[in-house]
């Protein structure tokens, strides 16, 4: 395992991140091993938690900070199950660039964050005022500890991530978007990982960052080890499903990810998509199969070639020129999508604490202690107590 630093081990507030277990991972991490350490990217998170019914938020992330909103950045999609939306795709499959925040929510509350990136748009951006917005804006459900159907998110919260968004540590756990999320029948949320790839006397970044909820308890694997079979107490979702309840659990392995992988490799935007694909491989390593009910939607973007790919209103005739990654040299970058996606996934479990919400609902924090306990007899020997 390669050498930790602070913020590798915990998150900005002091909870530990996957790498404080003493978890094995593959690859160099970068700095924060964060989304933020591909520079310019920055990330803003407004939580709400009110009263028994209010778990959700919102997640802004910005390829080019708030000051490059309105400049391109070369993007793919790839979607496992379509069960979710992430709206602007088609123009992202149709141009392969966006130039909008991104931002995360709930499934009910897309139309808002989209009218919040607007409204944010509108006001620092007078120079796209007159052209037409197209936000970027995915959802995972968080009905299970969230009253969803209520107005609860406001336009003023996805200004206010987008306002908020900063570069460095990152806080994960049950914040932003992640905040009402489950993840293998555990407290989810959001996570993020990087991971240096050099290439060319350069030393380039790849980073993941997901809004984690899916899995059964069943599937959970860490550290190539099926942990998840040893783990199947407490499990309060498993329970309302067999008891009927009258507010019932989503069925088991529902709820949906969305991952975002930045990097500031240069890429073309159909090698983005062919790092959009690798993603599921990554979440594979946490055990995933991809159920029916979870809508697996995933983003790749390049802030590399900056100026490329601007539509032009001018008349002038001019040309585009991008530098890219040969095809036959991408691979090191595949491997570092698997392998922050994968620590990403954890650190969203780990980095995390029980959750009461609507109607009573709870869901457990991941039991670091007992994980542990399950490694050490599974043969990970450096892993540790946290």
């Amino acid at each position: 395992m390669t050498a930790t630093t602070p913020a590798h081990l915990h998150t900005p507030s002091g909870k530990p991140r996957a790498r404080a277990l003493g978890i094995p991972f593959d690859g160099t991490p970068g700095p924060a091993n964060a989304i933020t350490d591909v520079s310019g990217v920055q990330v803003g998170t407004v939580t709400l938690v009110e009263g028994e019914d209010v778990r959700t938020g919102v997640t802004a992330v910005l390829p080019r900070g708030r000051d490059g909103v309105g400049v391109p950045v070369a993007a793919g999609l790839y979607s496992l199950n379509g069960n979710g939306e992430l709206t602007g795709s088609h123009w992202i499959e149709e141009a392969g660039q966006f130039h909008t925040p991104l931002l995360l929510t709930n499934t009910h509350a897309v139309g808002t964050a989209h009218r919040g990136a607007i409204d944010w748009m509108v006001a620092n951006k007078p120079e796209l005022r007159e052209g037409w917005l197209l936000p970027v804006v995915g959802e995972t459900y968080d009905g299970y500890l969230n009253d969803i159907n209520a107005p609860h998110l406001q336009p003023e919260h996805a200004v206010a991530a987008i306002d908020g968004a900063g570069t460095g540590p990152v806080e994960e756990g049950s914040v932003g978007g992640g905040t009402g999320m489950n993840c293998y029948a555990y407290k989810g949320g959001n996570g993020t990982a990087s991971r240096r790839v050099p290439y060319g006397g350069e030393d380039f970044t790849v980073a993941a960052f997901v809004q984690a909820n899916f899995g059964s308890r069943h599937e959970l694997t860490v550290a190539g080890r099926p942990v998840g079979r040893g783990l199947l107490a407490d499990n309060p979702m498993q329970e309302s499903r067999q008891a009927n309840a009258a507010v019932a659990a989503p069925p088991e392995g529902s709820g949906s990810v969305i991952v975002v992988i930045a990097t500031d490799a240069p890429l073309l935007p159909h090698q983005c998509k062919a790092l959009a694909r690798r993603i599921p491989l990554g979440l594979a390593r946490t055990g995933t199969t991809g159920s029916h009910f979870s809508g697996d939607i995933f983003l790749a973007f390049s802030t590399a070639n900056e100026g490329a790919l601007a539509s032009s209103f001018s008349g002038e005739e001019t040309y585009d020129s991008m530098r890219a990654i040969p095809a036959g040299r991408i691979n090191p970058f595949y491997d570092a999508v698997v392998q922050s996606v994968e620590e990403a996934v954890l650190n969203a479990l780990v980095a995390n604490e029980e959750m009461t919400g609507r109607a009573g609902h709870r869901t457990p924090a991941l039991p670091v202690a007992r994980l542990v306990r399950l490694l050490a007899e599974q043969g990970v020997e450096t892993v540790r107590q946290p």
